[in-house]
């Protein structure tokens, strides 16, 4: 079966360890499955892989060479209990949470596990300094160019509405937002010069009405190709 790498294997075959190691399935001589995974590292460390439970009681592989542990790849999976109890407590979460918070408890830690560095929170204490954004950072391609981009939080309900309701703001005042984002530069210490933002990010944390993301994609796209 093909892989993406020596130390990712097939999704496949996660699926059938994993199906190979359920709990669920644990016989009475055998009910914490000890006996279950030395069987199957008897004949996976042969091939440099080793089966283990993780936090949630889920199989999983790591490669033994690189210590790599492999993630299933399929972001439609089910949920796990564990997960579910998770996402309902970041959904409690985001409904009473300010945007600083936010900003610096969700969003920058997320950035930084896709990848992104240097990434830098204006926050609200010095509104001067913020010039429509939240936060900056950059990405490195493998090809060594760098993306700037920026990141505009609020707290909740993003809408098209004429007037801003309580615990809603306007989409106008979003744009208005990243169009200051997008043509004010930043210094970047690393490069020591200044740059301009190449791609914004606009989050909330409540729901972005389908008519909002539908005016402000149209408006920027007529004013703006970055």
């Amino acid at each position: 079966m093909p892989n993406i790498s020596p130390s990712v294997p097939p999704e496949a075959f996660i699926h059938v360890i994993r199906a190979v190691l359920d709990k669920s399935e644990a016989q009475d001589n055998d009910a914490d499955r000890t006996k279950a995974i030395v069987a199957v590292n008897y004949v996976l460390r042969r091939e440099g892989w080793e089966a283990f439970y993780d936090e949630h009681g889920v199989g999983q592989l790591r490669h033994i060479e690189t210590n790599t542990i492999t993630q299933q790849a399929n972001p439609h999976r089910p949920f796990t209990p564990a997960e579910i109890t998770r996402k309902e407590q970041l959904t409690k979460y985001l409904e009473k949470c300010y945007e600083d918070e936010l900003t610096e408890e969700v969003l920058i830690p997320l950035f930084r596990q896709l990848g992104f560095h240097r990434i830098t929170a204006s926050g609200h204490k010095d509104k001067a300094l913020k010039y429509g954004k939240d936060a900056w950072m950059k990405y490195t391609l493998p090809t060594q160019h760098v993306l700037y981009f920026g990141i505009q939080a609020k707290k909740g309900k993003l809408d098209s509405s004429g007037a801003s309701k309580n615990g809603a703001a306007n989409v106008a005042e979003i744009y208005n937002q990243v169009m200051m984002m997008l043509g004010h530069e930043i210094f970047d210490p690393g490069l020591n010069r200044r740059v301009l933002v190449d791609h914004a990010f606009i989050v909330a944390g409540g729901e972005i009405t389908k008519q909002a993301r539908n005016w402000l994609g149209n408006k920027l796209d007529a004013l703006k190709r970055s």
